[in-house]
């Protein structure tokens, strides 16, 4: 399976949540690919703690070399055994494959050609035959990568391969409208997919939406919080539902949820089950929340068309 992660505006959590799904897939037992074609700023090796990989790689040998034609196939790194964090070097037994695919150092956007179309369906059906869950994390916005992304998911070579996309938001005003537009919006998913030959209809059915850092008045840890403060919360919360319903972006097409989580907005990191048990960094609620979205991701009832 392909997983396409996108958002229309940056700090959304895309990146980390993609990576905690990869790495919760692979605990499950199966194998996880992550491709970064954030090309621009390719950081996903800082969030799965690859010292080496921070900003990408320097050996030339990454994806963004990749789709320039200046490499047969891009550099794999094996996260288990790379990863300088030690709960990710004691590769659990049972676990499947994690591995990143990561950009290049100093790389950036360009602009789609035919070329880098056919390098995309070749690497696709590349890793679709041999990882269960591929997840690619676009840049944010209306990207040449996700250009390229679509018009390579519309070729018949890829009609067997099953895409699904996940579109990243926090529970604002702002990004609720954003992620909307980025959809429904004029040379949204939508338009531009169709442009690329895809049914419209059956790419809106293979869109979900992931909600990000999202505070529950009503849970506990709000102990701090003054009534006035907890009732003015509460009020907000029920108008960024009503605005997501009016958008298309309500529960009808919402993935996952998951919760404000002081230690993904101070690092970016995988969440370990350590981290909840062992040093009590960081919230349960979290951390189920990415295990529920793992089995989803697979979960067919929970993309029926709508």
């Amino acid at each position: 399976m392909l997983i396409f992660a996108t958002s229309d505006k940056g700090g959304t959590g895309r990146s980390v949540t993609s990576s905690n799904l990869a790495y919760r897939t692979a605990l499950d037992g199966l194998d996880s690919c992550y491709l970064d074609f954030d090309f621009g700023s390719p950081t996903s090796g800082a969030i799965f703690e690859l010292p080496q990989l921070t900003a990408g790689v320097d050996s030339g040998d990454g994806l963004h070399n990749y789709f320039l034609g200046h490499i047969a196939l891009p550099r794999r790194v094996d996260v288990w055994a790379e990863s300088e964090r030690d709960v990710l070097r004691s590769r659990p037994a049972g676990a499947g494959r994690l591995t990143l695919l990561p950009g290049d150092r100093g790389g950036g956007e360009f602009q789609a050609t035919r070329a880098m179309v056919d390098r995309c369906v070749e690497l696709f059906l590349r890793v679709s035959e041999e990882f269960d869950l591929t997840i690619v994390d676009l840049s944010a916005g209306r990207s040449y990568a996700t250009e390229i992304v679509l018009a390579a998911t519309a070729r018949p070579e890829l009609a067997g391969v099953n895409a699904r996309w996940l579109v990243f938001h926090r529970w604002t005003r702002q990004h609720i409208i954003a992620a909307a537009g980025l959809v429904r919006g004029q040379h949204g998913l939508l338009d531009a997919g169709t442009q690329q030959g895809h049914d419209r209809w059956a790419l809106q059915n293979a869109i979900r939406f992931i909600r990000t850092a999202v505070l529950n008045p009503a849970a506990q840890g709000q102990e701090g919080l003054r009534p006035e403060q907890l009732a003015w919360l509460d009020r907000c919360n029920r108008r960024l539902h009503e605005l997501a319903g009016s958008l298309g972006v309500g529960r009808s097409v919402l993935l996952s949820e998951i919760p404000l989580d002081p230690v993904l907005q101070w690092q970016e990191q995988l969440l370990s089950n350590e981290d909840v048990l062992l040093h009590g960094t960081a919230n349960q609620e979290t951390v189920a929340a990415f295990e529920q979205l793992a089995k989803k991701i697979f979960d067919d009832d929970a993309w029926v068309g709508l």
